[in-house]
């Protein structure tokens, strides 16, 4: 890593950038304003937009997106005839979930066993702090190569399709020759992984009634139709007995032929517990990367405390629904719902509300950008090849941008390897991926513009 004037530099540059992480992580800036203040993330936008004004951006600006939420944009001149990148991160995090859990607290930037633990550490403000230190490696040693354009999103966890929706009114704004998503991982420390493809996903709301009120569970219960019990019914019929995502219509055994996931690495990662199995069939990248995967995120009913003996006249859920490359996620709503509302039992009511959707995405990885970013990658990474992964999650974006600009290329890099635990408690980024990936960001950039 301190073999070349570009390394070095990044590697004097890790204070400031933990520093300045400290700061954004700081912001509670969760893009749900029924939980968190908006004034969290305005705050958030305002401290990127300040620090792409610090760096010579001209053209910042806070974007006011139709959902309701913040992007903050800029352009950096290069040098005259020379290609344009757009950069990509954003601002926004998951909520942190039960505070009560993290070891330390999640809006507070803290170093334990040589990671930064935090929420939005590695998902993505993490990516915002990279892209910065790319930049300012590349200006220290001769400036940057190429136009570049900056696009940090403030609801991406959210799925409202904010900046989706700003870009397509506004196509001229974020056009580019090569586009990096700063909102991936390496498929593990150390690796150097481009994602080749995202999960598409679809979110709704299934709302579940069969009576005009709850009742007592001693004087009908048996009888009286228990809309709880409806409702776990159609959701368990979302599964096979194997855990196998079986929505009518949707196919469930595409397989993925690029690297492979040990099935023990994988427990690992994820922190099954001993003794309790993996879910589904086929390989683990067939099962995360290749084939549709449903979850139930939550699902209002009485707590357990307090509860009364009661038949529960409504209950409502939250299904997320992952879609592969190759499966529009448009008609993978309709399937949903049309399962959803064919298995719910007894005639019970059964109501159905999207309330986010992105497609899958596969990117092209014979394009010039990705040879450029394999030689980076090689320098920053010594002795390590880039790898081909895909990535369960979706960044819905990505269609958008492919749809809006054909001649792109498109690179997924980032800081969301499986010991970050994103969106999990205890978030972390690792320091060394940041200063490695913000080495290879800044020479890719310089390949890029010599190629």
């Amino acid at each position: 890593m301190s073999s070349n004037p570009v390394a070095e530099t990044v590697a004097a540059l890790m204070p400031r950038a933990r520093a300045e992480l400290t700061e954004l992580v700081a912001f509670k800036s969760v893009a749900d304003f029924d939980q968190f203040p908006k004034s969290e993330s305005e705050a958030a936008a305002r401290w990127v937009a300040d620090a792409l004004t610090t760096e010579g951006f001209q053209d910042v600006a806070l974007l006011d997106t139709p959902d309701g939420t913040q992007s903050v944009y800029g352009h950096l001149p290069g040098p005259a005839g020379a290609k344009t990148v757009l950069l990509y991160a954003h601002y926004d995090v998951q909520p942190p979930l039960d505070e009560a859990g993290w070891t330390t607290p999640p809006f507070e930037l803290t170093e334990r066993d040589g990671r930064w633990f935090g929420r939005g550490a590695a998902d993505c403000k993490g990516g915002v702090i990279m892209h910065l230190l790319a930049l300012r490696a590349l200006k220290a040693n001769g400036g940057v190569p190429v136009h570049v354009k900056f696009i940090a999103e403030g609801s991406e966890e959210q799925g409202t399709g904010g900046l989706e929706r700003y870009a397509e009114a506004h196509p001229a704004l974020l056009d580019a020759d090569t586009i990096v998503i700063g909102d991936a991982g390496n498929f593990r420390v150390g690796l150097p992984t481009v994602t080749a493809t995202l999960r598409g996903m679809t979110m709704m709301r299934v709302q579940v009634d069969t009576l005009a009120g709850n009742l007592h569970s001693g004087q009908f219960g048996g009888a009286a139709p228990d809309a709880l019990a409806a409702l776990i019914r159609a959701l368990d019929s979302l599964r096979g007995k194997d855990g196998t995502t079986t929505i009518d219509g949707l196919t469930p055994d595409a397989s993925w032929d690029g690297l492979q996931y040990d099935e023990e690495q994988f427990r690992a990662d994820a922190k099954v517990l001993d003794g309790v199995e993996l879910i589904g069939d086929g390989t683990v990248a067939d099962r995360i990367w290749a084939r549709p995967a449903v979850t139930v995120l939550g699902i209002d009913c009485p707590p357990v405390v307090g509860a009364t003996p009661s038949v529960q006249a409504s209950a409502r859920a939250l299904v997320s629904l992952r879609v592969p490359p190759g499966i529009d996620a448009a008609e993978a709503t309709k399937l949903l719902q049309a399962h959803l509302e064919t298995h719910t039992p007894w005639g019970a009511r059964v109501r159905t509300e999207q309330i986010g959707q992105g497609q899958p995405f596969r990117a092209d990885t014979t394009s010039p950008a990705y040879a450029a970013m394999a030689d980076a990658m090689a320098v920053a990474y010594p002795g390590q090849e880039m790898q081909y992964a895909g990535q369960g999650g979706s960044i819905p974006l990505c269609n958008t941008l492919a749809a809006l600009y054909p001649h792109a290329e498109i690179l997924l890099i980032g800081l969301s390897e499986p010991e970050a635990q994103i969106h999990a408690v205890n978030e972390s980024v690792s320091p060394q991926e940041l200063e490695r990936l913000s080495v290879a960001e800044a020479l890719f950039l310089r390949n890029y513009a010599a190629s």
